[in-house]
């Protein structure tokens, strides 16, 4: 078998291992005898536990990141693109749930280098969702109405609220990846669509205000 090929076998059990039970919890002998080979061959490819949980975290980031830009189509309308990256997003998720586990939870609870690691990925969809936002915004506004920080900060939210809710789909029976992305489009798309229609929410009793000041 080529090596590249076992390697995403010893990868897809290391995954599986790794989503389910837990970067500490998780032993080579466990992803050894799952890929079906020697825990010594899994030490000569991948040489480290620590080596290989990065090596599955840089490889389920960069799935996600595809799947994510692959689902939307440039020149359809702003709310279309970002229900079509939303429900990329969900689809993904729910179709790896061990990969998402790995980058969701276990990378982020042991610190670094491994939650450097996923901070880069979730940096890289953010930035994806800020030129959605923005994009939004100019289709509304020949001249774009929302302040940089405040595009800045509605991506974060945004991608804030999708890591959520995907997990809480991965873990609600029933839940489909359109179901999640519908939720998650309801609950954005009308304050968005208020806001770059220069109808911020206010306190009550308090004259207009921007969010970014």
């Amino acid at each position: 078998m080529p090596r590249a090929v076992r390697e995403q076998q010893m990868m897809d059990a290391a995954v599986r291992i790794f989503g389910r039970r837990g970067f500490r919890a998780a032993s080579m002998d466990e992803i050894a005898e799952l890929a079906g080979v020697s825990k010594p061959l899994v030490y000569l490819y991948l040489n480290s536990k620590d080596e290989l949980f990065s090596a599955c975290i840089a490889r389920e980031a960069k799935a996600l990141v595809e799947a994510v830009r692959a689902g939307v189509e440039p020149g359809q309308s702003a709310d279309r693109q970002l229900w079509a990256g939303l429900r990329a997003f969900f689809t993904h998720t729910a179709e790896n749930p061990d990969g998402w586990a790995v980058l969701y939870r276990q990378a982020r609870t042991h610190g670094e280098p491994f939650a450097g690691e996923v901070n880069v990925m979730r940096e890289e969809i953010v930035a994806f969702v800020t030129g959605l936002i923005g994009a939004a915004a100019c289709e509304v506004h020949h001249d774009p109405a929302l302040a940089d920080r405040d595009v800045a900060g509605l991506a974060q939210a945004l991608v804030g609220a999708a890591e959520s809710l995907a997990g809480w789909a991965n873990e609600t029976p029933g839940v489909s990846a359109k179901e999640a992305a519908a939720t998650l489009m309801n609950f954005s798309w009308a304050g968005l669509e208020n806001l770059m229609n220069g109808r911020p929410w206010q306190p009550r009793g308090q004259g207009a205000t921007s969010s970014s000041r």
